[in-house]
Parts: structure tokens; sequence; C-alpha cells
């Protein structure tokens, strides 16, 4: 089969979901998050083979949020390996990004490392004691690294924010420093997730860096090894199972591809053997992932034999 001409493909998504630009509502929680344009739509597509495309927004900082926890998740299995599932499951969870209920019952291990509370434990082995600063500078630097592209940073206002308005994440890591399941101060590991969270990035930056995801944990551009392939089919696996929250079935139904998605209205989408997809419009669904996005990704796997079920 003829590789597909990228560009004219991205072209024609743009055109089909044009209608529907500003659907959705903006994370209003974060008020930097609030103010941004809910019109606002971008799509880029990296390659292994080195091929890029892009459309609209594709240049323009958004907010990586949630997104981010696929790359400490990466971090986190490299430093500890197998070790870190004692401390944070692999399972849907079936509940909010945000819920406590299944903590307790649990006895403090979180479902998966994508929801909120898994997220933090993940965080949490990366900064293994370490001060905050050091930990984001090499989260930070992950980033510029796997995207080539030295602007990538914390964008201060957002995390300030958040750490002003994140009473139910300190509600989830206080819990969980009550089962042991949060080995620094409660205080160091939110400080860590919250700047992890405010990353800002592009499309075009997010596809680059999630290159390796779909090259068996090896940079195709540059050869170097980010992860071990078992580490990365793992990721890969747990991205298409929990990477939407309650939306995860749906959106492996309509798309087919591993993919997390953010608040920040971002969503990375992983073709295994051939790319990586970013996608960014601000508009969420009332599950709290990018309407526009999702719509994006649907129309351009039915273009391509890329839906991992084909």
């Amino acid at each position: 089969m003829a590789e597909p001409d990228l560009q004219s493909i991205l072209a024609e998504v743009a055109r089909e979901v044009e209608p529907h630009r500003g659907e959705g509502a903006v994370a209003d929680y974060i008020p930097p998050l609030a103010r941004v344009d809910p019109r606002r739509f971008g799509m880029a597509i990296v390659t292994c083979d080195g091929q890029a495309a892009e459309v609209g927004d594709a240049w323009m900082p958004f907010s990586i949020q949630s997104i981010s926890k696929v790359f400490t998740l990466t971090m986190a299995l490299e430093k500890h390996g197998d070790a870190l599932w004692r401390r944070v499951g692999r399972e849907p969870s079936g509940s909010r990004f945000n819920s406590i209920v299944q903590l307790e019952a649990e006895k403090g291990v979180p479902r998966n490392p994508f929801i909120n509370a898994g997220a933090i434990v993940v965080t949490d082995a990366v900064l293994s004691q370490r001060q905050p600063d050091v930990a984001i500078a090499e989260i930070r630097d992950f980033f510029r690294r796997l995207a080539d592209n030295d602007t990538i940073d914390v964008d201060r206002e957002v995390a300030e924010q958040e750490a002003a308005t994140g009473f139910r994440n300190f509600s989830l890591a206080n819990f969980m420093k009550g089962f042991g399941n949060i080995h620094a101060s409660v205080e160091n590991s939110l400080a860590t997730y919250f700047s992890q969270c405010a990353i800002r990035i592009t499309c075009r930056q997010l596809a680059r860096a999630g290159l390796f995801l779909a090259n068996a944990g090896v940079d195709p551009i540059t050869g170097e090894r980010i992860a071990s392939a078992e580490h990365v089919r793992r990721i890969n696996a747990i991205m298409l199972t929990c990477g939407h929250y309650d939306a995860s079935g749906e959106f492996a139904f309509q798309v087919g591809l591993p993919g997390k998605s953010g608040v920040g209205g971002g969503i990375l989408t992983i073709v295994p053997g051939k790319a990586a997809i970013a996608v960014w419009s601000p508009g969420l669904n009332e599950v709290g992932n990018s309407q526009v996005g999702t719509l994006a990704l649907e129309k351009l796997v039915r273009r391509t034999d890329w839906n991992v079920f084909d």
C-alpha cells in the first residue's frame, strides 16, 4: 500500500472539523486555561522515517497538562523498572480522574498511572527524595531532548494557579502518604507534579517528543534509545486502556490508537511502528477530553490504515 500524503490528509481533516471549532468548554478551574480561545486548532504528525506534516495552530504552545504523565511514566520505569508496579496499578479506574473513593478500598495504591493519584505516585518516584527544582529541570530537559527544542519550559503562572486550586490533589497525596505510598514530602511531590503539568509545548514539539513510543523505545531520527522496548509496550497498552479516563473505551472504539489527553486540549496519539500524532483544540467534552481534537483523530484514521485493529 502506498504511503498516505499526510499534508493533504491533514488539510482535509482541518476542512472537515472547521464547522466544529469552538465546540466544548475550556478548562475554567485554572484561570490561564480559561483565557484560551476555544476556536484554536492545530495538528501535527511526525513519522518514523522522518516525514512531518502539520496544519492550523501546530506552532502555538499550549499547556500539556496530563499528557505529561506519559513522559514521567517513561522516566519512572527507566529509573525503577517493574518495582514501580507495586506502587501503582494498570487497570482502568471507572471513576473520575481525581476520585479518592478507590484509594481507601485499595490501600493507597492508585488504579493506573494516568489518573491523578497514580500520576502523583509516578512523579514521586521520579523525584526520588530530591529537591523539586532538580526533578522539574530533569523533566523539562527530557522534553527538550525528545523534541530537539530548547524553548520548551514550565509556565510558572499555570503551575502557581494549579497549586493554588489543587485541593483535591493535596487530598489524594496526603491520603496516599498515610498509606506510605508517597515517599517524599507531599509538598515536594506536588510542586513537581504541578510544574510538569504546566509545561508549554506545541503540536510539532509534542509529536516529535512522542516518536520514540512509535519505534520500540528508540528515537528513529537520532537512533538514541530512550526507553526499553518492554516499557514502551506497557506504556502504549496503558495509553490505549486508560489514556482518556472514562472515555478510554470510546476513544479505542472510534480511533483505535494509544492516546493520552490533557485538559489543556491536547492529545498525543501513537501509531506503533509508524508515527506520533499531536492535536490541540482547547474545548473539552463532558469527560475532559478535547472534543474537536478527538473528532480530528477519528477522521484521520479513516483516511489511513493506522487503526491498530485494522
